[in-house]
Formats: structure tokens, sequence, C-alpha cells
């Protein structure tokens, strides 16, 4: 089965302004390596749908979407950005993007479940780990890996999924909406303290956070993960994997500190797809949050997709 790339042309259309790193070059750079690199090949490319709201209300309190909604409408209307928080902007065409953003999440899902695809990945923005049941906030504004998560587990019927979140940012927005639901368990790595500043105790007893100090390197972050990921992964069984892939911990991008490489981020998908392999039929969706040095970026993604669509040799 093939590894489906979901996409939209509607995801570069937000954009929060000259010079801001959650940018539309973002996923220019993920499309221009994976064909300069022959990678394209071995990806089934496949459009982003628009997502149904009710799906996002799985995740996010109706009374925020609506008002979300309504002020990106304004937004649309006017012609005017809208600053949502100091790091976060709303402009004509954000709305659309959020809405393709989660409906490849959802529809990467329903593939996979399906058996369309066997693995997922989602080149998307805006990202979503940031975004809480009732916040938009850190470059986020629907929580694409929980909407995605919720329609496994209340729609087809899964009865344990797992989420792994390997940006450099604690998923705090995850976290506030995964918390203590035992159905799903979160296990992240992420350095602190950085912005959010969250995580280092975890909300729900369904969490393994990692929180490791800025200059940590990919051996540290390997040891790590497999003492502490790994075992938590193996007891809860997990029948299928969502990833929050932010490649923002690369050396080379300097929104954090942290010291991971190309080669990290493929042994990092090789232990998810392992544990995938073995309880879960080998189901993963995994959905772009940050990585904001282009050619980091581009050339981690790549790593990441060279396991999940297996042809790493």
């Amino acid at each position: 089965m093939p590894t489906a790339f979901y996409s939209h042309p509607d995801c570069r259309g937000h954009d929060m302004g000259r010079h801001h790193p959650e940018c539309p070059h973002r996923l220019d750079a993920i499309d221009d390596f994976l064909l300069a690199s022959g990678l394209d090949i071995a990806l089934e490319r496949r459009e982003a749908p628009i997502v149904d709201l009710k799906d996002v209300a799985a995740a996010h309190e109706s009374g925020y979407v609506a008002r979300l909604q309504d002020l990106l409408a304004r937004v649309d209307e006017c012609g005017k950005a809208c600053a949502i928080d100091p790091d976060t902007v709303a402009g004509p065409g954000t709305w659309q993007a959020i809405l393709r953003a989660a409906g490849a999440a959802v529809a990467a899902t329903d593939a996979v479940i399906a058996g369309d695809a066997e693995t997922a990945f989602c080149a998307v923005r805006p990202p979503g780990h940031h975004a809480t049941r009732r916040e938009a906030m850190g470059f986020c504004f629907f929580n694409n890996v929980c909407i995605a998560a919720r329609r496994a587990l209340d729609v087809h019927g899964l009865q344990r999924v797992a989420i792994v979140d390997f940006d450099v940012h604690h998923g705090n927005g995850t976290e506030d909406i995964v918390a203590n639901d035992d159905r799903m368990l979160m296990v992240s790595i992420f350095q602190h303290p950085l912005y959010p500043g969250s995580g280092a105790t975890p909300l729900g007893t369904n969490m393994v956070n990692v929180p490791v100090p800025p200059y940590t390197g990919g051996n540290e972050v390997r040891e790590l993960i497999e003492a502490m990921w790994m075992p938590a992964l193996e007891r809860f069984k997990p029948q299928m994997i969502f990833v929050s892939a932010g490649f923002d911990a690369h050396r080379e991008d300097d929104l954090a500190q942290l010291g991971l490489v190309e080669a990290d981020y493929e042994w990092i998908t090789r232990r998810i797809v392992d544990v995938a392999d073995r309880f879960a039929n080998g189901r993963i969706v995994s959905c772009l949050e940050g990585g904001y040095n282009l050619g980091a970026l581009s050339r981690s993604v790549a790593a990441h997709l060279r396991v999940l669509a297996k042809v790493d040799g």
C-alpha cells in the first residue's frame, strides 16, 4: 500500500506576514526537495478536503469554533490581517487553510483505517499542536492531530490510539485536549524551558512528557525516547499512531537550541514504525507541525517520509 501525501494550495494562502517563520515557503521547500531527491515517486499525492466542523467539535469547544469562524469571515471580508496573539496572525485565506489542514488529517485517518494507505503524511499549515480546546495560539488554530485521533476513536471505533509529538515545543494544546482520556496515550519530547513554558508537570496519567534542556543532542534524545516512550507504548499497544511531526529541534533551526539532525528523525520514525507494525497494522498518520529552517525542514521531512514509505533500504 502507498504512503499518502496530503496537501492543498490553500495551505499556502495563510500568510502571517513578511519574515514570519511559519510561512508558505515551508511547503514549497518540502515539495522542491521531494522532487529533487526522487522521493516524490514513492508517495501518492492526494488533495486535502475541507474538514466537516462536526469533526472539529470533537476536539474544540463549539463556542471557540464559532468565534474563530466569525472573526476570520470578517478578516476575509475586509482583507486586513488580525493578530490573535503576539505570534499568531490571521489574514485573508487563513480560514480556508485551517479547514484544509484539519481536513487532510481527517481524510488521512479515513484512508489509513480503510486500508487505502498504510501510512500518511499531511504537508499542511497552519500547524496545530498548540491549539487548545478553546484557544488559538503559537501559530495554531485547530489541533489537527487531535481532531484526527478523535475521529479514529469516535467514528471508526478504535479503542486505543497514541499521539507522538517530537516538535521542539511542548504540545500544550494536544495535552489540554487529550489529558485523562484513557483511550489516548501522548508521548512527547521537547526543549524546556521554551515556549509555551508548559509540560514539566503532566496534566494527566496518560502523558509521558520528556522535557530536555537546551543543547541536548541526538544521542541523549534517543536514549530518553528508548527509556521513556517505548515502555509506555509497549504497554499501551496502540491500534493507530498519530504523529505531531515538528522538525524545529534540528540543530540548524534558530527558534530553539536542540541538536537533532536528519539521522535522528529517521531513527525516531523507525521506532514509531516498529510500534505501529507490531500493534497497529502499520497504521500511522503524521501531520507537519514546526520546522523553520527551510533546508533542515525539507531534509528532515524527507528522512521521516523515507521510513514511513519504507523506501529507506
